[in-house]
């Protein structure tokens, strides 16, 4: 994670060379595509950082859901726009890295047809039980399934997505067998842990951070390097024995392939100046997220490292394209 002063330098470094195309964006509106539906995760944090960019520059910003296809609908809508700086995408780990391999037929190509403006926040994924689960750590969850093999189950945000590989490398790390049941998100799987027909449930900080602070599930481990600030008192994998398992999910805005440089650079500087706003910075963690910012090279490095990545995991757990 960057600092304050990492952020705020790299704005400046920006500004220099992105103030003239700053202008042209005050036009007309800027609209930020959400790939989800109003209420969740990345929603809020779509309006999040679009409210404080535009309450910054002045630019009248709008946030539009367009979900449906894993985010495939919202990734095409984008790639289709006009490259003017005016159509933004809130793409993730989830949608932009690992869709080419879950899907047979895209209609964009996710190196081709997007440009890269700037990592906006990451949020570990974090492994939930009910309150008086029995599982108490990760060890408890491992043992069983030993005992058990293929029994315990593990509901996930659909096939093929962060949760599902992340559960994968979970098994492979422990010598276990799980049994993975699929859902659209959260309010589906919710009523089916609360009722038993589940064991465990994961998702990204973010979005099951309010029924943990509710009480009405209890954390057992979480996905990073280091504990989630929101969340201190809840282990990371690798204190519970699997260092190798440390992969946060990540939003970052992208733009049309063919967006101008300097527009790309003006939209870059604008994202890094909310982001070092202490204000926002305290909104987001309080969420569940961590600030990330930087280049546009960095969003380029990060999500082509991570496509290589999950691509060998999809490969190795034999899931096939849709």
């Amino acid at each position: 994670m960057r600092d304050f002063k990492q952020i705020a330098a790299a704005a400046v470094l920006a500004l220099c060379g992105a103030a003239a195309a700053a202008a042209d964006l005050g036009g007309a509106p800027i609209t930020f595509i959400s790939p989800f539906p109003p209420g969740g995760g990345t929603d809020t944090l779509t309006r999040m950082v679009g409210t404080a960019v535009s309450q910054d520059t002045g630019w009248n910003i709008v946030v539009e859901n367009k979900p449906g296809a894993g985010g495939n609908l919202a990734l095409d809508a984008t790639a289709r726009a006009r490259p003017d700086g005016h159509t933004l995408v809130m793409a993730q780990t989830d949608n932009i890295v690992l869709n080419p391999w879950l899907y047979s037929k895209l209609t964009y190509d996710t190196f081709k047809d997007f440009k890269p403006v700037g990592l906006v926040a990451s949020s570990p994924s974090v492994f939930v039980v009910l309150p008086d689960s029995p599982y108490k750590t990760l060890d408890d969850v491992v043992k069983a399934a030993k005992a058990k093999p293929g029994q315990v189950s593990l509901g996930i945000p659909g096939i093929g997505g962060s949760g599902d590989l992340i559960g994968y490398l979970w098994r492979k790390a422990a010598g276990i067998e799980l049994m993975h049941v699929p859902y659209r998100g959260w309010g589906q799987a919710f009523p089916d842990l609360m009722s038993g027909r589940i064991a465990l449930y994961t998702g990204s900080v973010a979005s099951l951070l309010p029924q943990i602070r509710g009480g009405q599930v209890r954390a057992l481990a979480v996905v990073a390097d280091a504990r989630s600030p929101a969340l201190p008192q809840v282990p990371t994998f690798a204190e519970s024995g699997f260092k190798s398992i440390n992969q946060t999910i990540w939003w970052g805005l992208m733009a049309p392939g063919k967006t101008p440089d300097d527009v790309v650079a003006a939209l870059n500087a604008a994202l890094n100046r909310s982001l070092a706003k202490p204000e926002l910075v305290r909104k987001l963690e309080e969420a569940g997220y961590t600030v990330m910012g930087g280049t546009p090279g960095d969003l380029a490095q990060r999500y082509r490292a991570d496509y290589e990545v999950f691509g060998k995991v999809v490969q190795e757990a034999g899931i096939p394209k849709q």
